[in-house]
């Protein structure tokens, strides 16, 4: 099969999931800034900051215009739309810190919570319980239309993000298309696809429940995790609760995620004999202990081009220390034979919608710079320049349900572009690390504590 040209690639793509576009008569700054370049991580400077400026300063007076909490946030600040002009006002945008989004309620005032902190009109929401768990008040707004969904820290202490139908999709896509402009060509829609998530219809986890475009993109996807993930049983493997109900939730987590390994070495067994291409896309811990029962075993595969590994976070260890991404792509070449520019790591989180993707020729986190925008901040939360560690901030256009201009817990070293290859862009340098006393978060950090405690020791 010859290779598609980029253009023709990408119209593929976009035809495949037209269902995620919003109306073209409908469509915001942010919708141009993301929708309509080819490639995010290609676009020229003297185009792509107009588009961020434009796109942000559209959402933010949105925001501003929309939700009450963030406006008397702004006012306090002394800061409205009328004071953003240039590229350098952005900078001044009040931020919130990523725990105003732990700080909630339980019960009905949970429900109360969310809707505080929804921008926009709320559909009508009805909770039949008269003390609702967390999961039925979630469900309850996901069934009048809207996706609410979660992640966690070590404490257990979730962290929920109220998402519109439209404001998920544009996630969805942003972070699909972010896959794609990177790790072309490899991408077709008649490769076969293993999830290392928790299945998107059984969670309201977001690592899992962004991936629901997975399906739309590729023939053919297995599930490693396909039972119901709640609240209750996050809060349970991340914290090590105790109890009977614990322990025995811990014994069948055990068992399955040895069964779920079996199942994925024979998959990759199968895919192997034919000439199919492969896509295997989530937690990395999960992929790590694939490997590690394959070269017990003395097992190796040759996927070769026809094979691709997009991962998402995770990156602790069982006793603490890092572990290197660098360190982990050679053992996907080295076991599974998929080459190091088709195993890239992405870099999100359940409060932004942009996302991060390592470029195939040297592995830096690439900005979408076109609807996003990056910043490091000093210890009074002021932005620094290029170069220096500080703490991790964003400006995201694409966050319509919620503001989201915020200050995360990690900490980075940005670059005004990459050193390695020539997207004109800012980056990321590849590790990503957790500011002191942060907890330890990430898309895939549910995913390992579940299993960690269960397979780390066979």
């Amino acid at each position: 099969m010859e290779t598609r040209d980029f253009i023709t690639y990408m119209k593929q793509f976009n035809d495949q999931v037209q269902k995620y576009f919003p109306p073209k008569d409908a469509w915001t700054p942010t919708d141009e800034a993301l929708y309509k370049p080819d490639d995010l991580f290609r676009i020229p400077l003297k185009e792509a900051y107009p588009m961020q400026l434009n796109s942000i300063k559209h959402t933010f007076t949105y925001q501003y215009n929309n939700n009450k909490v963030y406006q008397n946030f702004c006012k306090e600040r002394n800061f409205a739309p009328t004071d953003i002009h240039t590229l350098d006002d952005l900078e001044k945008i009040p931020l919130i810190p990523d725990s105003f989004f732990k700080d909630y309620p339980t019960g009905r005032d949970f429900a109360v919570w969310l809707g505080h902190i929804f921008t926009g009109p709320l559909p009508r929401i009805v909770i039949n319980q008269k003390h609702p768990t967390y999961d039925e008040v979630i469900n309850a707004f996901n069934q009048a239309g809207m996706t609410v969904a979660y992640s966690s820290g070590t404490s257990g202490r979730h962290t929920f993000i109220p998402r519109d139908q439209r404001t998920f999709n544009i996630s969805e896509y942003a972070a699909a298309k972010s896959v794609m402009n990177m790790i072309y060509p490899l991408w077709d829609p008649q490769m076969y696809g293993y999830l290392l998530m928790p299945n998107p219809k059984k969670t309201n986890v977001y690592a899992g429940k962004v991936c629901t475009i997975y399906f739309d993109v590729i023939q053919d996807i297995q599930v490693a995790i396909d039972r119901e993930i709640t609240t209750e049983l996050i809060q349970m493997t991340m914290t090590g609760e105790k109890g009977i109900k614990s322990n025995l939730v811990k014994y069948i987590a055990k068992r399955e995620s040895k069964k779920m390994i079996d199942r994925i070495i024979s998959w990759l067994e199968y895919h192997h004999k034919t000439n199919n291409k492969i896509a295997i896309v989530g937690a990395p811990y999960i992929l790590s202990f694939v490997m590690k029962k394959l070269e017990k075993e003395g097992k190796r595969f040759d996927f070769g081009e026809r094979g691709g590994v997009a991962t998402g976070g995770g990156w602790k260890a069982y006793e603490g220390s890092r572990v290197p991404v660098v360190d982990f792509r050679k053992q996907v070449e080295k076991i599974l034979g998929i080459p190091e520019k088709y195993c890239l790591d992405i870099y999100g989180m359940v409060e932004g919608n942009g996302w991060l993707v390592h470029c195939p020729e040297g592995h830096h986190l690439h900005i979408p710079y076109s609807y996003y925008k990056p910043l490091v901040l000093d210890e009074e939360h002021k932005p620094i320049g290029y170069g220096e560690w500080g703490q991790y901030a964003f400006l995201d256009a694409a966050a319509y349900s919620y503001p989201g201009f915020l200050m995360s817990g990690d900490k980075v070293r940005m670059l005004e572009h990459c050193p390695v290859c020539d997207r004109p862009g800012p980056v990321l340098e590849p590790e990503i690390k957790r500011a002191a006393g942060a907890e330890i978060r990430g898309c895939a950090e549910e995913v390992r504590r579940m299993m960690s405690v269960d397979l780390s020791k066979d």
